[in-house]
């Protein structure tokens, strides 16, 4: 019964009912098509409303010769037309000569309306001559000024015949009407094609169907593209949750945060990215006053728990991509990893001293970098450093220089935002942040390093350098069916892949980053799912 109301959601249904209509049109018009039209009926149609004469009410004549040349005797026939009717039973059943109803010895009458006849002539297929029998004037065949009177000609199915009439009077175009009682059924103008008309692709019932089921097909593709088909996190669970840490991942945070509370309604997800480090020490701390319990926090961390942070929880998220970035108006696109290290040792103090920058561009080299505690420095120290330590800051704000003499030009901030603000705002500045946040922020470019530029789709087959893994720690392990449980399951397993991965990282449950998050210890005592 669960799966049943799990899968009883509004777009199921619809889905549903808009295939039953579809099926349920093509049934119905497939029956009206075999069974609605199984009754008598006659049909009847104008094949051709011509003039033969001068015509002036009918429009410009064609050229005569003969019979309808002007120069002859025949003036009653200067606005003659020519009209062809035919006359066919287009019913699904014959129709026999009592089948008409009328009380006249006639079965049909054909109306000229304005015009008046002046002969006529009677035609019937090759396989259908024996009809000719029936026209006579002691079967009811006659005319009067703008009316013929046709026998009871009895008709099979799809036999027809046909009066070709000759007229004066009137214009081209005038009402031409065939009536008449017909036992079950009636005499009806039909919607077949003349001979200089083309004819449709697909009959009436044929587009009819065609049109119901595109509609349908369209209603189901709209509800398949329109809908969330994303899951909601595994085992939904309701109260107040905390995440701290990481603050190079807080946009991913934010938006984890946001779409979990949309999906699981009654719980509250708080994101305060402060460092790596402060949340880990903030885990820690709250964990141990708990007394046993496992406090409502994830910390988000790009840096290993400490040798006394035992009882912090790892698990491994994702394969996080970092670069370095630049202000704009830096002439430099790439840097080898030596260069980096000589910069950041303080032997290279000066844009100039690179390879190709040009020797105008004679800016001191400004180091906008993180605090100690942070992930994104911690990875850069260990993987582009290789594991060197930045020197000693020597401005609060990279724009004073508090001692001459130090080696390097460099300050300290907070967060991976206030970084990137800076360098942007600071000509000659150079930091690191990681990849999604340096590639859209302003004012800021992008470096490569070695050549290899860093791309998350290709990182598990790259040298790229500067890289690490992104962990969630928990304290202890946290209760099933808790909030911090049903979180974990949501990041790791549930919705919150995609998330990571449109943040331009690459998920550890992934087979291309598997190799590099097994790879990576969590701490001491790692005790990673």
């Amino acid at each position: 019964m669960e799966s049943f109301s799990g899968w009883l959601s509004a777009e199921n249904v619809i889905a549903v009912v808009t295939a039953v209509l579809g099926i349920a049109a093509s049934l119905g018009v497939l029956w009206y098509e075999r069974r609605v039209p199984r009754r008598t009926r006659i049909g009847y149609r104008v094949q051709l409303d011509t003039p033969v004469s001068s015509a002036e009410r009918s429009g410009r004549a064609g050229v005569r010769l003969g019979l309808f040349q002007e120069n002859r005797q025949l003036s009653e026939l200067s606005d003659a037309t020519l009209v062809l009717l035919r006359i066919e039973n287009d019913g699904s059943q014959s129709i026999a000569g009592d089948d008409y109803t009328g009380r006249e010895l006639h079965g049909l009458t054909a109306e000229f309306t304005s015009r008046t006849i002046r002969g006529i002539a009677v035609t019937t297929p090759l396989n259908a001559d024996h009809l000719l029998d029936h026209f006579t004037p002691a079967a009811g065949l006659r005319y009067t000024d703008d009316t013929v009177f046709l026998p009871r000609v009895p008709l099979n199915r799809g036999v027809h015949f046909k009066l070709l009439v000759l007229l004066t009077g009137g214009t081209v175009g005038d009402p031409v009407r065939v009536s008449g009682g017909i036992r079950d059924g009636g005499v009806f103008p039909n919607r077949s094609t003349t001979p200089d008309d083309t004819p449709p692709l697909f009959s009436r019932a044929s587009r009819l169907i065609t049109v119901l089921l595109t509609v349908s097909v369209v209603a189901l593709a709209s509800i398949v593209v329109v809908r969330d088909d994303t899951r909601p996190p595994m085992g939904c669970a309701q109260g107040e949750l905390t995440i701290t840490g990481s603050t190079a991942f807080k946009p991913v945070a934010d938006e984890l945060a946001e779409k979990y509370e949309h999906d699981c309604a009654g719980s509250t997800v708080t994101v305060e990215a402060r460092s790596s480090g402060e949340g880990l020490q903030e885990l820690d701390e709250r964990g141990a006053a708990a007394k046993g319990g496992s406090p409502a926090l994830i910390a988000l961390s790009d840096v290993r728990r400490t040798e006394k942070q035992t009882e912090l929880q790892p698990s491994r998220v994702a394969v996080a991509v970092y670069t370095l970035v630049v202000h704009d108006d830096v002439p430099v696109s790439d840097l080898t990893t030596d260069e980096v290290k000589a910069i950041y040792r303080g032997d290279i103090r000066r844009w100039n001293q690179l390879r190709d920058v040009p020797d105008d561009y004679d800016l001191p080299i400004v180091l906008a970098s993180r605090k100690s505690g942070s992930g994104t420095r911690d990875t850069f120290e260990s993987t582009v450093l290789g594991g060197d330590i930045e020197e000693a800051y020597s401005s609060p704000d990279c724009e004073t220089k508090i001692d001459p003499s130090a080696k390097v030009f460099r300050c300290e901030l907070d967060s991976t935002a206030r970084v990137l603000a800076k360098v942007a705002a600071t000509p000659g500045a150079i930091g690191y942040t990681e990849l999604r946040s340096g590639s859209t922020a302003k004012g800021v470019h992008t470096l490569s390093l070695d050549g290899q530029v860093p791309l998350p789709d290709t990182i598990a087959h790259s040298d790229y350098p500067y890289r690490g893994v992104e962990y969630a720690y928990t304290y202890g392990s946290p209760p099933t069916g808790s909030l911090v449980s049903s979180f974990l399951n949501f990041l790791l397993r549930g919705g919150g892949q995609e998330v990571v991965r449109k943040h331009g990282h690459v998920p550890c449950s992934s087979a291309e980053a598997q190799p590099i998050c097994a790879a990576d210890p969590a701490g001491p005592a790692d005790r990673a799912r």
